[in-house]
């Protein structure tokens, strides 16, 4: 079985929201948007060559697998621009559904971070406005 089979199956058993393997390595996580990828890359865990399955990829995550070194990312939702940075740094792509934009969890407008990335095509740049929008956004909800 193939390390993104396995993750995608692991994820449509809905325990996670994030799964990502490599060989007999599996990585998950329950927490939601970028948050899985954020603290695996500042805790410094080499995720290079690992598959992922992800509930949803928007162009923040996009960029964060091309920064972590992902090969191949599977998504049940997957926007236009994420697929786009994808296919441009050479990790293949899985999808069940591509949409324009990552709608907010309220469903009232567009995803933060899919807004704060829109106009970035830089990763590195990416992480620098993923982390900064993280902090606005926690920041705003302990309030």
């Amino acid at each position: 079985m193939t390390d993104l089979i396995r993750a995608k199956e692991l994820l449509a058993a809905g325990e996670h929201t994030c799964v990502l393997c490599r060989g007999e390595q599996t990585l998950t996580s329950d927490l939601r948007g970028v948050a899985p990828l954020v603290e695996w890359l500042t805790a410094g865990v080499d995720l290079s060559g690992y598959s992922a399955a992800d509930k949803v990829v928007g162009k923040a995550t996009a960029f964060l697998y091309v920064l972590a070194g992902v090969v191949a990312v599977h998504a049940p939702v997957v926007s236009d621009a994420a697929a786009q940075v994808l296919e441009q740094h050479g990790v293949a792509l899985t999808f069940g559904q591509r949409v324009g934009a990552i709608r907010n969890r309220a469903g009232t407008g567009r995803c933060p971070m899919e807004s704060a990335v829109q106009n970035i095509t830089d990763p590195n740049e990416a992480l620098g406005t993923i982390r900064e929008t993280l902090h606005a956004l926690r920041s705003a909800g302990s309030k």
